[in-house]
């Protein structure tokens, strides 16, 4: 079974996931056509379930992600918490781009990410709280 630090390293990547989810149902949401929804036939496919997706999916990973998030505050530091879970999602993020977006990645954006992936390890083995 994990220990409780280790387990709350993992509620801050599950937190981290969550974040990212969060961000793309952003980039997805329309307000604008949330107004126009037909709620009696919002669950055919054909119809207004994409526009009603991102915002449930808005909802449910913002829930997520502050559930896991306030649960491994418990027992990290706030700020190196918040550091990680920042730098996690930053990561998350751009490998979600390359890989579901078709980006491209410069090696420039490689050395950076290898220097917050460093950071983020850095701060988990070092940190005061795990001495």
């Amino acid at each position: 079974m994990l220990k409780k630090d280790k387990l709350a390293w993992l509620f801050l990547f599950i937190a981290a996931v969550f974040e990212t989810a969060w961000t793309f149902s952003i980039k997805y949401m329309s307000f604008g056509a949330l107004k126009t929804v037909k709620w009696q036939s919002f669950y055919e496919p054909h119809t207004d379930l994409a526009v009603i997706l991102p915002f449930v999916g808005y909802v449910l990973f913002g829930i997520g992600n502050i559930y896991f998030f306030s649960l491994a505050i418990k027992q990290v530091p706030t700020a190196i918490a918040y550091a990680v879970w920042t730098a996690c999602t930053l990561i998350l993020i751009k490998l979600s781009e390359i890989l579901f977006f078709r980006q491209r990645i410069s090696f420039v954006e490689v050395f950076f990410m290898l220097m917050i992936m460093g950071g983020i390890m850095g701060l988990r083995y070092f940190s005061a709280s795990t001495h």
